[in-house]
């Protein structure tokens, strides 16, 4: 009963005093007095300090006291409030303390065992360490013993290969590249047995890479496969065959650079010419109308010596590439070229010629447009620049099948030997096998420029004789003499353009343009009116023109003919093209007589037609005038008009018919009658030609008329009283 009186009052003690500590906290947390103790850095010496020189230190104190009568009472109600609590947390606490004792006792047991196990493995490990230490210096000093040792062999047999020259280099080389080898990845400096022989071994190398180099430019230049097989080997037996090839094929394309802008330097071309005629200070270097010709000469004299060069370097570096076909390695058998190529590098024929053309354009455009001169020369004589550069691809050509043949017939024998059906035969850039790429074309797009000016001018050349043997306005075709100096304008454009079969076509397009121009320029001066055309009378002037111009483009068409069949070696394009210009000449002739032609074709027509009509049993065609003009059948059969015309071709030259007094031609006459059917219109046309006549014979004071014309007169006057 006590206990549950007693637990009563406790448990209500506990609430009530739960909330009063609770507010007693707020309090305290509240207050500006106590703060500063919860700060996690609260320094009691500091706190003292400040309190001292801001407060009565006995006001202080007794806050002080209050605050900590203030947590006594709180500890004890909270103490109060969980003592169940607070006593299993004790019991809880001796069990820990006896589970950490028992830990320990194990852990002690543990490092124990850990100690004897490490007394039993350090003391091997370090020896095992030791001792692969020690090995380890062993095998460097060993293989370091076995590299001196061969050094210092390979140092004793080089120098008797060194005294051995040219015949013992690629030894030499051999045991070069196996020093080299040696002396990879270690570091030989300070070891003086074989300081000295270090030193030697450096100067060795350089000795024997001095003498393949000469060998090799030696054998190149006198295309001696032998000297370039053994430098090469030299150079793979060094292990610098590649950089090698490298640098002497860049060297090559520097000097051909040089050689291209030297023949190209408007300095050195008109240096002679200023020796000659020396100027004043600051006096440009251009050369003077009075030079231009010597200027010219030197240029060309510069031009043939560069395309020399070409061809000197281009055949030793042909040499060179093809040795680097046939020759092998005769230890591992690998073709020198393929160690050029391993890494998809081009082959050096084609990275030479490339640099060449690529050279040559870039000079020649710097060149040209620096000069005036310069471009002028390139221009006007085109065709002499193309011809040194037919002659150096023909060389060149040449150069390849020569020693296709000498590599095929001999050799050494470190040389491939199987040349039938290698691969290697056809790397050569110079023989026109590739079908993704023209070095001719390379070699000739630095002249394009000069080759359409070229073309041109000689356009102008070939039009400007035609444009003046047409001037404007005029009417009549060039004469003989005109057109013999148009053939040979012709016949020279043709002429020069022969050193090329190209430039021959373009050129024969620009005749086939100029026969084109004569034709329109001739067609120009047909005449085709109506007189062109009638076939009655004597030739008009338009039919005399027309025939000047049908017998010049006749003329024409001959003359070009003969000059094409005389020309050698004529493209069949180009011979095309000139005849297909022909064709076009041949038929404008056809054009220009056709309309005669067909009007006699007409006229013949129906002069058979009218035969067929005629009734020849009246015999008046062979009656004499008197007869004719008593004919019973005249006015009822046969009209007067046309037996009084009849009589006109009896009468003398100065009685003019009726159309020979208007000057018609005799298809006007035709047409005028019949468009005048009626007898008496007809009548009055006789009347007037009659008139006319007797005013002549006045005029002249004659005493007689033709006898023809009495009759005809009194045929007229009973015409005329019929119709009345």
């Amino acid at each position: 009963m006590e206990g549950g009186d007693g637990g009563v009052p406790v448990a209500g003690l506990g609430t009530l005093g739960s909330g009063a500590a609770a507010a007693t906290v707020r309090e305290l947390l509240q207050d500006e007095c106590y703060s500063a103790f919860l700060n996690e850095d609260f320094d009691v010496k500091t706190y003292t300090s400040q309190s001292i020189h801001q407060a009565v230190i006995a006001e202080q104190l007794a806050k002080l006291a209050q605050g900590i009568s203030q947590l006594d009472k709180e500890l004890h109600l909270q103490v109060v409030a969980r003592h169940e609590d607070l006593l299993a947390q004790a019991t809880g606490i001796e069990s820990l303390e006896g589970v950490l004792q028992m830990m320990q006792t194990r852990i002690g047991a543990l490092q124990g065992a850990v100690d004897r196990m490490k007394a039993k493995i350090v003391e091997p490990y370090n020896k095992i360490v030791a001792r692969t230490a020690q090995l380890a210096r062993l095998q460097v000093a060993c293989d370091l013993l076995r590299r001196i040792i061969r050094i210092l062999y390979l140092s004793k047999r080089l120098q008797g290969q060194l005294q051995g020259g040219s015949r013992e280099i690629t030894k030499a080389a051999q045991s070069l590249n196996e020093l080299d080898y040696l002396s990879q990845g270690i570091d030989l400096s300070g070891i003086e047995i074989i300081e000295n022989d270090l030193l030697f071994i450096a100067r060795a190398r350089l000795e024997v890479e001095n003498q393949a180099k000469r060998l090799l430019e030696q054998g190149v230049e006198t295309q001696n496969p032998t000297q370039v097989g053994t430098a090469l080997q030299v150079f793979h037996n060094l292990g610098t065959l590649k950089d090698t090839i490298t640098s002497t094929v860049d060297g090559y394309c520097a000097t051909l650079e040089e050689n291209i802008s030297s023949a190209l330097d408007i300095k050195v071309l008109t240096q002679p010419l200023q020796s000659a005629v020396r100027g004043g200070p600051g006096r440009s270097t251009m050369p003077t109308p009075g030079t231009t010709a010597a200027f010219r000469a030197s240029l060309w004299t510069n031009m043939e010596k560069l395309m020399d060069h070409i061809c000197a370097i281009c055949g030793q570096v042909q040499h060179l590439q093809k040795v680097l076909t046939k020759k092998r390695d005769p230890v591992s058998h690998i073709c020198f070229i393929e160690e050029i190529v391993k890494d998809g590098q081009p082959e050096i024929l084609y990275t030479f010629w490339n640099s060449v053309t690529q050279a040559l354009s870039s000079h020649f455009h710097m060149a040209t447009n620096s000069s005036v001169f310069l471009k002028q020369a390139f221009e006007g004589e085109y065709p002499k620049l193309l011809r040194l550069y037919n002659d150096l691809w023909k060389r060149l050509q040449q150069y390849s099948q020569n020693i296709q043949g000498n590599f095929s017939a001999g050799g050494t024998p470190d040389l491939c030997v199987d040349l039938q059906h290698t691969e290697d035969d056809t790397h050569d850039v110079f023989i026109p096998r590739q079908l993704d790429y023209d070095p001719e074309k390379a070699l000739k797009d630095s002249l394009q420029p000069y080759e359409a000016a070229y073309l041109s001018k000689s356009l102008s050349r070939l039009f400007d004789p035609i444009n003046l043997v047409f001037p404007p306005g005029g009417r009549n075709p060039p004469s003989s003499d005109e057109l013999d100096g148009i053939m040979k304008t012709i016949a020279s454009e043709l002429n020069v353009a022969a050193v090329d079969a190209n430039l021959t076509l373009a050129v024969s397009k620009n005749v086939a343009k100029t026969i084109q121009l004569y034709g329109v320029k001739s067609e120009q001066l047909l005449c085709t009116q109506g007189d062109a055309s009638q076939v009655i009378g004597p030739l008009t002037e338009g039919q005399k023109r027309n025939v000047a111009v049908v017998n010049s483009l006749y003329k024409l068409h001959q003359s070009v003919t003969k000059v094409v069949s005389s020309q050698s070696s004529f493209p069949p394009a180009a011979e095309q093209t000139v005849l297909s210009a022909l064709k076009a000449v041949h038929a404008l002739m056809g054009s220009a007589v056709q309309p005669l032609l067909t009007s006699v074709a007409d006229a013949i027509e129906a002069i058979i037609i009218t035969m067929h009509q005629e009734d020849f049993s009246g015999p008046l065609l062979f009656q004499t005038s008197e007869h004719v003009a008593s004919s019973p059948t005249l006015g009822d059969i046969i009209p007067f008009s046309i037996v009084i015309q009849f009589l006109f071709t009896r009468a003398p030259p100065e009685l003019k018919s009726p159309f020979q007094r208007a000057e018609w031609s005799h298809a006007r006459f035709s047409q005028w009658l019949d468009d005048h059917p009626s007898e008496k219109d007809r009548l009055l046309l006789i009347r007037g030609a009659l008139e006319a006549y007797v005013q002549s014979v006045r005029s002249r004071e004659g005493k007689e008329f033709a006898p023809v014309y009495p009759i005809m007169v009194q045929l007229l006057q009973k015409a005329m009283s019929a119709l009345q």
